[in-house]
């Protein structure tokens, strides 16, 4: 099984439920669903650097 012992805490736990709509444990248990988070945050995450990038030039021109 591919499953990774984690520690986290209830905060984490109730963020995790809100972003993604799973818990850790579900998280932890699973290689793909791990994989599909991981793409989703990838994917937020240069979302946010192309609008930080689009507001960087509007202030700077």
């Amino acid at each position: 099984m591919n499953t990774i012992k984690m520690n986290y805490t209830g905060e984490m736990e109730k963020a995790m439920q809100g972003a993604h709509g799973i818990g850790y444990a579900e998280y932890s248990k699973s290689h793909e669903v791990r994989m599909e988070v991981e793409q989703r945050r990838e994917e937020d995450y240069l979302q946010s650097q192309r609008m930080v990038a689009d507001l960087d030039r509007k202030v700077h021109s």
